[in-house]
This record gives structure tokens, C-alpha cells and sequence, in this order.
């Protein structure tokens, strides 16, 4: 069971994404559902560690195995999903991911996954290109340029 749930004053997510980049280049994605772009990762489930959600969203999602080299934020979100006008409030761990040992960069570019009924489409981005994309995690279009190097805590308002 996804550690989410919904009240009287909104819904709270319990996720994990996953920072993959090489060159100066960051994996991005979008679903069929989504207008803007976000990082692989997902809903932690029950029960199970952030590490573990994080390996098995990215296995879900891009069938390869990543190796977290270490979390570098434990982001705070507030935001109103406008499509649903519905409150979140989110906690979301981002890891730095090492994906030099899968083939992750022999499918291009640019490129299409099916996940169950979803299809994702997945984009490599340069840092620089994100500031003019609609993505999230807002913060990151900044934040890509000087990872931190000890894990963070921060928080973000909408």
C-alpha cells in the first residue's frame, strides 16, 4: 500500500525520486497524464525503506537497477494540484543515483516505456534547459547546479 492518503484538507504523498544525470544532462519524464516533466521515482509504500521504494519505482519505470550514491534532499512540498484542486502536502526524498551499469544511455535521447497501462515518455535534459521547461521539483532548476553534499532538508510553497 502507497503511503498516501487524503482528508478534509487535502492529500499527503510519501514519495522518492531518483537525480540520474551524466554530462550535464538530467533524465526527465513525463506521463500521459502529465503536461509537465518530473524525475523517475514514485510513492514509498508501507513498510518499506525510501532506498528500496526508490530501486523499485526506477525498476518499474526503467527496468534498470540504480546504484544510490546518497540522498541529497528530503523536500517539504505544499501545492495546490490545479487540474484536481486539491491541496498536497508531500515529502519527497531525492537520491543521487549512479546508472553508469545498466544501458540506461543506449536508449537514446529521447525515449518511450510502457509501465503496466502508462506510457512514460523519458528525455535527457541539459541543467540548462530546465529553467525554460514546465517542470517539477521547481527548486531543482536551480538546485542541479550545486548539489549539496550532505542531506537536506528544505521546503517549498506554492
Amino acid at each position: 500500500m502507497d503511503i498516501s492518503f487524503k482528508t478534509d484538507e487535502g492529500r499527503f504523498n510519501y514519495r522518492v525520486c531518483a537525480i540520474m544525470t551524466y554530462n550535464g544532462n538530467i533524465l526527465t519524464m513525463r506521463d500521459d497524464h502529465s503536461p509537465f516533466r518530473y524525475l523517475p521515482g514514485g510513492r514509498v509504500q508501507m513498510c518499506e525503506t525510501a532506498e528500496e521504494a526508490l530501486v523499485r519505482e526506477v525498476r518499474e519505470e526503467l527496468a534498470v537497477t540504480p546504484e544510490i550514491i546518497r540522498p541529497l534532499w528530503l523536500n517539504q512540498a505544499f501545492f495546490t494540484e490545479e487540474v484536481l484542486n486539491v491541496r498536497f502536502h508531500e515529502l519527497c526524498v531525492y537520491f543521487l543515483t549512479d546508472i553508469s551499469k545498466t544501458d540506461l544511455l543506449l536508449k537514446g535521447e529521447r525515449f518511450t516505456l510502457s509501465e503496466g497501462e502508462h506510457v512514460n515518455e523519458f528525455e535527457w535534459l541539459k541543467f540548462e534547459q530546465l529553467k525554460d521547461e514546465y517542470f517539477y521539483p521547481i527548486f531543482l532548476k536551480e538546485a542541479i547546479f550545486d548539489l549539496p553534499q550532505n542531506f537536506t532538508i528544505r521546503t517549498e510553497y506554492e
